[in-house]
């Protein structure tokens, strides 16, 4: 086992284009080529903000396979969208497969709050996979209340704990409780609106998405040469974007609009039933994207 490298590391959405919602492998790649150029640490394919629960076999194994060609030698996170053991298991093979050497880590949702049963499901992918794993913990998207006490027993028993993911909030909190506690990185997520506190807490760094990534870059690269208020200084000016854009519901279709206003994805499609942009809040990006337009 090979614990995450600091940094960030890059949540992907996944675009879509036509109405068919196919997978847009062009934008993906231009994706791909703005993390590589900030450049992150690595990159996270099929998480919960990529939409990999929407996605059958054959649009995963495309989805895997168009990321891992486009960033070369960058390290690769998979995320694995069931809870159920067999279909993740399942899903995890064919990450393995079609991620190759890329592959750090497959990220497995935290399924239950009870630690015997959570290193079993654990335990089970990392045997069928061989791979190492992210245990995430994200309440909001798997419905599952951990504490850090319950994480901090899996994580001692599961050697095979490359890095803990850590989303409930307040994540500040969780986060310091665990990094004093286990020296598994642990990396804040939710589009990087308590980046600030997590990085003072002692987060290894960051592990999600938003559409302007280098602004991550930049509060974590202050964070390490200045501490706090070098990071705080960096990243003031990109809060307001971070919370618009992290909005609860909306928050995928916000980033995607954003993404396409930049050039990246050429359509901002969300494969139903995620919520669309709301017109009242299009109409405000702009005067988002103007404030921070000099900042990069």
């Amino acid at each position: 086992m090979t614990h995450l490298k600091k940094g960030l590391w890059g949540v992907l959405a996944t675009p879509f284009t036509g109405p068919q919602f196919a997978l847009d492998t062009e934008s993906l790649t231009r994706e791909v080529e703005l993390y590589t150029r900030i450049p992150a640490t690595g990159m996270v394919v099929l998480g919960v903000f990529g939409e990999g629960a929407t996605l059958d076999t054959g649009e995963q194994i495309l989805a895997i396979s168009t990321v891992v060609e486009a960033t070369g030698e960058t390290p690769v996170v998979v995320g694995l969208s069931s809870r159920t053991t067999a279909v993740a298991i399942e899903q995890g093979r064919t990450a393995v497969n079609a991620a190759g050497p890329n592959l750090a880590a497959l990220m497995v949702q935290a399924n239950t709050p009870q630690p015997d049963v959570l290193v079993q499901h654990l335990t089970a992918v990392h045997d069928a996979t061989g791979a190492d794993i992210v245990l995430q913990d994200y309440p909001v998207a798997s419905g599952v209340k951990i504490s850090t006490a319950q994480i901090l027993a899996v994580v001692e028993r599961c050697p095979f704990i490359a890095a803990v993911k850590s989303e409930a909030p307040p994540t500040a909190a969780a986060i310091a409780a665990l990094t004093r506690a286990t020296d598994v990185p642990v990396f804040g997520g939710l589009g990087g609106v308590g980046l600030l506190d997590e990085l003072a807490a002692g987060a290894a760094g960051a592990m999600t998405g938003f559409s302007h990534p280098e602004a991550l870059q930049l509060a974590i690269t202050a964070h390490d040469d200045g501490g706090f208020r070098a990071a705080r200084d960096a990243f003031a000016p990109w809060l307001p974007l971070a919370n618009f854009e992290g909005q609860p519901g909306i928050g995928l279709a916000l980033r995607k609009e954003i993404l396409k206003r930049r050039g990246i994805i050429a359509e901002a499609l969300v494969r139903p039933p995620a919520p669309t942009l709301p017109a009242e809040l299009a109409d405000m990006i702009d005067a988002h994207l103007d404030a921070v337009k000099e900042l990069a």
